[in-house]
């Protein structure tokens, strides 16, 4: 029953405070009373199956009225007794919170945070939107950070100028907020230099909420508990976790022994060790497809853009799982252009764009001269993947990639 009010926030639990802890004792889930039998959830709880009975019904009545559906009682408290279709807009909400139409749905136009780059934007079919949970991967450099942290000042331009006029949170589950970084990014970022100091749609880091997350315990706690208080506080419309996999790799030793008796009585030996191998990989797919659920929710329920980082070395990080609970992957890329030591040879305007030369120089010894950084659409549903190559650019001083079409 720890999952009750995960499943159902606004389930009432105080009437029911004597039968959840052995209903915890006993391991029942949620899932567990709506499926199971109500005399075999009260033998294994050892409780009074009338009172299982009741609680059964007021789980499934909660449940019931959330999504919009169930019997004649649930459809007249909710929605008058009338036809779904003939519900106003502004009154669909009393047909449950987690039912909406799907031609609606299409129809509601979406919410973006332009990148501050036309042609980015392009590429992104317009920029970040919201209500869903887009992936920001790539390997150490490749500007992940820099580009979160554009994003978390650019969501606060006004929708003239491309952002959610809204604050913004950062939660970090490996380093503090950069701000001098940020305060780099504020004076010379194009979109955000040219706003008078005195004007109120400019950014500034006070519009910009902190949070770490030291691990996993407490990265369940404050997404689970803290984060809707604040999205519902400061009305919050960006929300980047930089990055979502850390505190899963400080833990992807597996479940220790101690934690779990069904694991510890694997065995030892190398079957002993898949099998714990195997039981701690199911674990962490359970946890990330609960986390998924959880991010989701939110950006739905609160319009905000969950954008999230994470790491690729060869593959992104978390696997199929974790792929599978996000709407968007933007991938980030670097390449090094390359000169030699004997550059001098060069015309000065072919260093400067990193040019080399070949032939006789090849016993040269060659150095990195510039990096290129490349922006991909692996997957989104707002637009179609980019074309082999993407956009590519360099870096420039104010934190903006300038972009150019590669074939």
């Amino acid at each position: 029953m720890t999952d009750l009010l995960t499943t159902l926030p606004s389930f009432p639990t105080a009437p029911y405070t004597h039968l959840i802890p052995s209903l915890e004792r006993a391991l029942i889930t949620t899932t567990d009373l709506l499926t199971l039998d109500a005399l075999e959830v009260a033998k294994r709880a050892q409780l009074p199956p009338l009172d299982v009975k009741r609680l059964i019904a007021h789980v499934l009545a909660t449940l019931q009225a959330e999504l919009g559906v169930g019997g004649e009682q649930n459809v007249a408290a909710n929605g008058g007794g009338k036809k779904f279709e003939d519900v106003p807009r502004e009154g669909e909400a009393g047909w449950g919170k987690w039912r909406t139409c799907g031609y609606e749905l299409a129809k509601k136009p979406l919410d973006k945070i332009s990148l501050g780059d036309e042609a980015l934007d392009a590429v992104l079919g317009g920029g970040i939107p919201t209500g869903y949970i887009t992936e920001i991967v790539g390997e150490s450099g490749a500007g992940k950070t820099q580009l979160l942290l554009c994003l978390l000042l650019l969501a606060q331009l006004p929708p003239t100028s491309g952002g959610l006029a809204s604050p913004t949170l950062y939660i970090s589950t490996e380093h503090p907020l950069p701000t001098a970084r940020l305060t780099q990014i504020l004076a010379s970022h194009p979109s955000i230099a040219s706003l008078p100091a005195s004007s109120p749609h400019r950014p500034s880091l006070a519009k910009i909420l902190s949070i770490q997350v030291p691990d996993l315990e407490s990265q369940d706690h404050i997404l689970t508990y803290q984060l809707p208080v604040a999205l519902s506080r400061h009305k919050i419309r960006l929300v980047v976790i930089d990055s979502i996999a850390a505190n899963y790799r400080a833990e992807k030793s597996g479940v220790a022994e101690g934690d779990d008796p069904s694991i510890a009585s694997n065995g030892a030996g190398p079957a002993g060790d898949r099998r714990r191998q195997a039981a701690a990989l199911a674990s962490r797919s359970a946890l990330l497809i609960k986390l998924g659920g959880l991010l989701r929710g939110l950006a739905r329920e609160h319009d905000c853009a969950i954008v999230v980082a994470n790491q690729n070395l060869k593959t992104p990080a978390l696997g199929l799982t974790w792929a599978n609970q996000i709407a968007a992957r933007i991938v980030l890329t670097k390449s090094p252009s390359l000169m030699t030591t004997s550059a001098q040879n060069l015309s000065a305007e072919a260093a400067a764009e990193g040019m080399v030369r070949v032939g006789r120089e090849e016993a040269a010894e060659w150095q990195p001269h510039r990096w290129r950084r490349w922006i991909n659409v692996a997957f989104a549903g707002w637009c179609g993947p980019t074309a082999e190559g993407g956009m590519g650019g360099e870096g420039e001083g104010g934190g903006r990639l300038r972009c150019g079409r590669v074939g």
